[in-house]
């Protein structure tokens, strides 16, 4: 159980972290992703995606670190939305055109690390 809190508990903090800088400054995550911010739509997108639902990720996985009916519950998040985030990632790196930097690298390597240690950490339950 100690294995599969200690990924809850990081996870809560990445989460909770990049997710709250990136709704004070939005600029910070579109800068390391190569995106332009053109107008208000734009922003307000950032905001929401790479801010609120970062964030709400980060305070699940806290929740479930403290309370342990949410725990496989918060694993399984873990597995399901970060392992489809990492495919979704993989899928655009093989079939799209354009090379990438070391940030989609970084970030596929941290989305499929994370899912698996909580899928094994799930599976140890």
């Amino acid at each position: 159980m100690l294995f599969g809190k200690t990924v809850l508990g990081v996870s809560a903090l990445v989460f909770i972290g990049y997710g709250l800088v990136s709704l004070a400054s939005p600029g910070i995550p579109a800068g390391f992703a190569g995106l332009v911010m053109s107008n208000g739509d734009a922003l307000a997108e950032i905001r929401a995606m790479y801010g609120g639902l970062q964030t709400g990720v980060g305070l699940f996985c806290a929740m479930a670190l403290l309370k342990p009916e949410f725990y496989r519950a918060g694993l399984t998040l873990l597995v399901l939305v970060i392992g489809t985030l990492a495919l979704a990632r993989l899928t655009s790196l093989l079939i799209g055109p354009d090379s990438v930097t070391t940030y989609t690298y970084g970030a596929l390597g941290y989305e499929f690390t994370t899912a698996v240690v909580a899928l094994v950490a799930l599976l140890r339950k």
